[in-house]
């Protein structure tokens, strides 16, 4: 066994692609992160990114870690991959990517016609789930790419997410983690494993079971590293590569979350509530919880879809004034962001957001839209900065509300990771809006950190989860409520945030009645 060992975590993410070195004590020993283009757009709503991009940004992210650490390639004793969910690549019989790659992000909707045949196509008549049918065949990827591009489709022997392609790419094996099925797939979320052959999945699109790839769980062995996928990486070839899981779920065992009582909330482009279960609990009914990165559990998901990308979006329109002081400076731009916050009282002197600029599919519903209300001639752009954090917030208390609502298990305290987490002023909003103490993980990169622990239990380095988490993570700054502005906040959310939806949304669907967006 190799002194010192570690663990070389690759996390492909919406914005970036990081190579990170852990060693077993969950310690950070060299980071490389290399800067990605989310997607392209050929025509609106689309978002695409061509497979290699990825491939070639990951070696690259590898050369940065290798330039910048002590830490040697002949420590690595094994490699793992975690990913963004929901994004889908076709590959011909020779393993070559067909088209661009399907980003999560992408808005476009396949025709649908008629409903789904037999026994399934009346149950869910006679329950009422018609139009969620409807609206999942729509979002289905393979059936635009069917319709859209049928000799593309025809072309096509592999149907892999990113995480299917990197392991791929990795080892030449067509393999991935159970860990990582998050997507329009015939993937069964109750026993995570591909549907039975009498599942409906089946028959709402024209996947096959031949074109996906075999399943292995967290911790499992996907395959060895080929060599010219370890020189890509500047490893030694033969490296195990093991299975780890998206990068939510990752995040959420890097934080230390392994029970129901511990709330794991992500602050990044999509802003989630997790808890782990051994369960399977729908905490929104038919929205399935998703794979845990703990083998054989689930995280009960409520995501506020775009949550975090509002304030990207915020510093790009409104905050070019603290990007250029940051830069004068020589500090983080957050720094003056945080003042930014601080200089509003609680609850922005009335302004209340509703965080749903993008619509969701059952919560809130598919007219749903962003809005502002409460706007005076006192309020700046600070106020709406605030109001934007407040806003996300109030939204994942509502979700963690309904998780305890389902599970029946109170959430007693939580874990803030992703890009968000790192101001301290929404931290400390974070835990007055919940009324619980706000825990701030020891490392950022609580992904990588989730994916390395998949492969340290995997490798043998640690002899089970329990001990592994128990080791390898640990909180850092701990935000605790602040009593008056709790109280603020409490009836801010119960009395007018909690109403918002409910008194706009007629609203909302006039809107796209006349207007047609969104469809």
């Amino acid at each position: 066994m190799v002194a010192d060992p570690l663990i070389l975590a690759i996390d492909n993410g919406t914005q970036s692609i990081r190579a990170l070195l852990f060693d077993t004590n969950g310690n950070l020993v060299g980071k490389g992160k290399q800067e990605i283009e989310p997607y392209f757009s050929e025509h609106p709503g689309w978002a695409e990114q061509h497979p290699e991009y990825f491939w070639d940004n990951l070696g690259a992210a590898c050369r940065l870690l290798w330039n910048s650490t002590d830490a040697t390639p002949d420590r690595v004793v094994g490699v793992t991959v975690t990913t963004q969910r929901g994004t889908v690549i076709n590959l011909d019989a020779e393993g070559q990517p067909l088209r661009p790659a399907i980003i999560w992000l992408d808005q476009r909707h396949a025709e649908v016609k008629g409903r789904v045949q037999g026994p399934w196509g009346w149950l869910f008549k006679i329950a009422g789930l018609e139009d969620t049918i409807h609206r999942f065949r729509e979002k289905t990827q393979a059936n635009w790419i069917a319709q859209n591009q049928p000799e593309i489709w025809g072309k096509t022997r592999h149907f892999l997410l990113l995480s299917g392609y990197l392991n791929y790419r990795l080892t030449g094996e067509f393999r991935d983690s159970t860990g990582s099925q998050v997507g329009y797939l015939p993937f069964d979320y109750r026993r995570h494993r591909w549907a039975g052959t009498r599942d409906f999945k089946w028959q709402t699109m024209p996947v096959r079971p031949d074109m996906l790839p075999e399943l292995v769980k967290p911790g499992e062995l996907v395959g060895h590293l080929t060599p010219s996928a370890a020189q890509h990486l500047g490893l030694p070839e033969g490296l195990p590569v093991l299975a780890a899981a998206s990068d939510k779920a990752c995040e959420i065992l890097g934080s230390g979350g392994l029970t129901p009582e511990v709330g794991c909330m992500s602050y990044g482009t999509t802003a989630t509530i997790n808890t782990t279960s051994k369960r399977y609990i729908e905490p929104i009914r038919l929205m399935p919880p998703y794979p845990s990165a703990l083998p054989g559990h689930f995280s009960t998901e409520v995501m506020i879809y775009r949550g975090f990308w509002m304030v990207s979006w915020f510093k790009r329109e409104f905050g070019q004034r603290e990007q250029k002081l940051a830069d004068q400076r020589g500090i983080e731009p957050e720094d003056l962001f945080d003042e930014l916050v601080r200089s509003v009282p609680p609850g922005s002197m009335g302004l209340m957001l509703q965080p749903y600029w993008s619509p969701g599919v059952r919560q809130p519903g598919p007219e749903a839209k962003g809005s502002i209300i409460g706007f005076g001639d006192v309020h700046t752009r600070s106020h709406i900065y605030r109001a934007i954090l407040e806003g996300l917030a109030y939204a994942l208390r509502e979700g963690k509300e309904k998780i305890e609502k389902r599970s029946g298990t109170r959430i007693k305290t939580l874990r803030v990771a992703g890009g968000g987490s790192q101001s301290d002023a929404a931290m400390q909003l974070t835990a007055d809006v919940f009324g619980l103490p706000a825990e701030r993980p020891h490392t950022y990169e609580t992904s990588g950190l989730g994916a390395a622990i998949d492969a340290a239990v995997g490798l043998g380095l640690h002899p089970d989860f329990e001990t592994a988490v128990n080791a390898m993570t640990r909180v850092g700054d701990v935000f605790h409520p602040q009593e008056e502005t709790r109280e603020l906040y409490e009836r801010l959310y119960s009395e007018v945030y909690l109403k918002m939806y409910r008194q706009l949304q007629p609203l909302y669907r006039r809107i796209r009645d006349i207007t047609g967006y969104p469809k």
